[in-house]
């Protein structure tokens, strides 16, 4: 006589949904021994595959949501457990089934926006290209060399704002063709697919592809990795290829050719914080250092944790929307580690680390031993 499994139906969800690797887990911890909410309190990747393997997933607790996706687990994983997909998997669980708490309150609030204004701000979509104004910013077209697309933080965040700027003033020097589509671009979806609203994320990655599409679109210049990651890597799902580049990749690019030159020195002492999703998930370690390097007076100093290494900042995996208690801050941990090299500034290359930062900067008191910058900062004042 067969024997079902009393929780059957939740694991074929789960497979459903991309879970299916989970079955391979054989629960040897090293995703435990790697994660940093270990570095902050007590948490178990390897509980949450366990409990997703037996169709026991407690999707409306906070475990399910606490995964930054920053990639240190897969990378050790000697199963290929794809981690990532499984905790996805169950988000997509509890969002098919409505769960619902207070911690999902401003995940709820995001994906309202997203559907309404194409951002998770809560910002009108006419005032997307608001940034722009004043610096020669001009609307794509087809015989542009590039497309701009900042993203949502440079559009609507006032620190990140600046970053955008600072990309427009070196396109400009450099003499690069290039144009935004504005109030015609949405969100890319990244951290919205994350937290398991797939559907939100389809919606939002077509109406983006019809957009560059009917625009003429080739090629397309980002500001945050997890943009990058998400058209270079996911919407090739929907049987498309735009050539997409990072704006530290870019930046090499201008230099390298020689459209782009340092006039200035920069005598100060800078370390560099790989973002996950730059780093990590797509492999761009050295253009960043490149740049850096070819600033003249400029010493980079590099932290004990970089490249492969590299400690999340916190933000990713849709935990941008989720309030994290002060102590359990990754960020606080990387600007510590900033401090104790005796380093000026923490330079970075992705708005949500940027903002991850900047919060951990001000709520240690660092505001006079240490600044938070972009890269592209740094460039446009020595250009």
């Amino acid at each position: 006589m067969d024997v079902e499994a009393p929780f059957k139906e939740i694991i074929e969800e789960l497979k459903e949904y991309g879970g299916e690797a989970s079955k391979y887990c054989y629960q040897c911890g090293k995703c435990d021994t790697v994660c940093p909410w270990n570095r902050v309190t007590d948490f178990s990747m390897r509980k949450l595959i366990r409990e997703a393997t037996f169709g026991l997933p407690e999707v409306e607790l906070e475990e399910v949501w606490r995964c930054t996706t920053c990639g240190k687990c897969p990378d050790e994983c000697p199963r290929d457990v794809k981690q990532i997909d499984n905790v996805v998997a169950m988000r997509r669980l509890a969002t098919g089934y409505g769960v619902s708490n207070e911690l999902l309150r401003p995940v709820r609030s995001a994906s309202a926006s997203l559907a309404a204004e194409g951002n998770p701000f809560v910002q009108e979509r006419a005032n997307r290209a608001d940034w722009a104004e004043g610096y020669d910013v001009k609307e794509f077209t087809e015989e542009m060399d590039i497309l701009f697309y900042p993203g949502c933080m440079p559009s609507y965040d006032q620190r990140m704002k600046k970053v955008a700027q600072a990309v427009s003033e070196i396109l400009n020097k450099a003499g690069v063709e290039f144009g935004i589509l504005g109030t015609k671009e949405n969100c890319c979806g990244e951290s919205i697919r994350k937290t398991g609203h797939e559907d939100l994320f389809k919606t939002l990655a077509r109406e983006n592809i019809k957009t560059f599409v009917e625009n003429g679109v080739k090629r397309i210049l980002v500001l945050s990795p997890h943009c990058y990651h998400t058209f270079k890597n996911e919407y090739p799902e929907f049987k498309v290829n735009f050539d997409i580049v990072h704006i530290s990749q870019y930046l090499c690019e201008l230099l390298n050719e020689g459209r782009l030159q340092i006039n200035k020195e920069y005598e100060k002492k800078v370390t560099y914080h790989d973002p996950c999703y730059l780093g990590r998930h797509n492999g761009i370690f050295d253009e960043p250092r490149e740049v850096l390097n070819k600033i003249p007076g400029l010493e980079l100093i590099e932290m004990a944790e970089s490249r492969e290494d590299s400690l999340c900042c916190g933000m990713g995996g849709g935990r941008i929307w989720i309030d994290t208690k002060m102590e359990e801050r990754f960020a606080n941990l990387r600007i510590e580690q900033a401090v104790d090299l005796g380093v000026e500034e923490l330079v970075t290359s992705c708005p949500y680390c940027i903002d991850a930062l900047e919060e951990g900067r001000l709520g240690l008191n660092y505001e006079d031993v240490l600044e938070v910058k972009d890269i592209t900062e740094i460039l446009r004042e020595v250009i």
